[in-house]
């Protein structure tokens, strides 16, 4: 495994809240016995289920009922249920499948959506790298957009809080809690909203 792998793990561990080192380049394609590093117990594991690299979510994006008292355009994040909605008219919403902050990581508030970035770069928050660097891990001050950054194909800011929605193309994290409080979605869901929502437009998270 080359250097430049292995440091491109160890900057999606820290940020995702776990990586994956494969034994070989096979098998990080097909998926299986990966070894990742669990930042919650401090300790390496085998993922005992099976991880590949897809833009295309677990849990399908779907039209609902949605009859909570919040205007069109509204992003609503309900963590406690690993789903993000997008206000419609008529009392419907768009109901993605999303990951959410570790224990420890979570939040709620009401923000403004400030700017959205397609495949944007990524600059670690200082309380980030300082709490990284604790473990012996030395995050990069940028990392350039693209396939590989951890902010995916689009990322929406969150007000003036260093948490975002953005995207992922590791779709085995949609529907879990392992993030550092950002929320993600898959590559194709992430780019459904952004072209959706407007800058200024509500977000409310809820625990």
């Amino acid at each position: 495994m080359t250097l430049k792998i292995f440091s491109m793990a160890i900057v999606l561990a820290a940020f995702a809240g776990l990586t994956v080192i494969p034994d070989d380049a096979s098998a990080a394609r097909k998926g299986y016995g990966e070894r990742y590093y669990d930042y919650a117990d401090g300790k390496w594991k085998i993922w005992k289920g099976r991880r590949y690299v897809s833009n295309k979510s677990p849990i399908p994006r779907k039209k609902v009922r949605f009859k909570e008292n919040y205007a069109p355009g509204t992003i609503v994040v309900k963590t406690s249920e690993h789903r993000l909605y997008y206000v419609l008219e008529n009392n419907r919403a768009i109901r993605y499948g999303i990951g959410v902050g570790r224990d420890g990581f979570t939040w709620k508030g009401k923000h403004k959506l400030s700017r959205k970035a397609e495949w944007p770069g990524w600059t670690p928050p200082k309380v980030m790298i300082q709490r990284e660097a604790k473990k012996g891990v030395k995050l990069p001050a940028y990392m350039p957009g693209g396939p590989n950054n951890p902010l995916g194909a689009r990322a929406l800011y969150i007000g003036s809080t260093i948490y975002r929605i953005h995207g992922t193309n590791q779709p085995w994290t949609i529907g879990q809690s392992m993030s550092s409080g950002c929320i993600r979605l898959a590559n194709e869901d992430v780019t459904d909203l952004y072209n959706r929502a407007k800058i200024g437009a509500k977000i409310v998270v809820q625990q």
